[in-house]
């Protein structure tokens, strides 16, 4: 673990895993790997039936970038705010139910590669701050190689949803 901090346990990535409001078709977390108060690692795998392929591109499907994004945000800013707000107050995952994450900034993203279908993705994020319910985050995208296929800084708010 990156920083000497104390990586969250098994269980506890999973709650945090399972808490993440987004679901099929469009949840793109599969796994988080690593995790602590600084630093989150996930992944997920483009499965070759999702829904965007069709359109995107007829012949050469490649996962669009705004889908890219969305993948970054869903663990730098989504699973990593939630972690963070258990962390802060003291709770557990029951404790973020209808709690939804606005993603509010994308700043100096970059698309280095192409992600294909079939492809498994390894993301980094690592915190810049959080704050008033506010989280900012430099986030990576990688192949399993380590290739860096696209980063940028990303920002959410928490809000509670009309549900919650």
């Amino acid at each position: 673990m990156k920083g000497g901090a104390v990586s969250a346990d098994r269980k506890t990535r999973l709650q945090i895993l399972n808490a993440v409001p987004q679901q099929e078709p469009f949840r793109f977390i599969d796994d988080i790997l690593e995790l602590d108060e600084e630093y989150i690692v996930g992944a997920y795998r483009f499965r070759e039936d999702e829904y965007f392929y069709r359109g995107h591109f007829p012949g050469r499907p490649i996962t669009p970038g705004v889908i890219l994004m969305e993948t970054m945000a869903q663990t730098g800013v989504v699973a990593f705010g939630i972690y963070l707000t258990l962390l802060q107050n003291r709770g557990t995952a029951e404790d973020v139910k209808g709690v939804l994450t606005l993603f509010t900034l994308a700043d100096g993203v970059e698309f280095t590669g192409i992600v294909n279908p079939g492809e498994r993705v390894i993301l980094r994020g690592r915190k810049v701050y959080f704050r008033r319910g506010s989280l900012r985050t430099k986030v990576t995208m990688e192949r399993e190689n380590g290739e860096i296929v696209c980063s940028g800084v990303l920002t959410g708010t928490g809000i509670k949803s009309s549900e919650g």
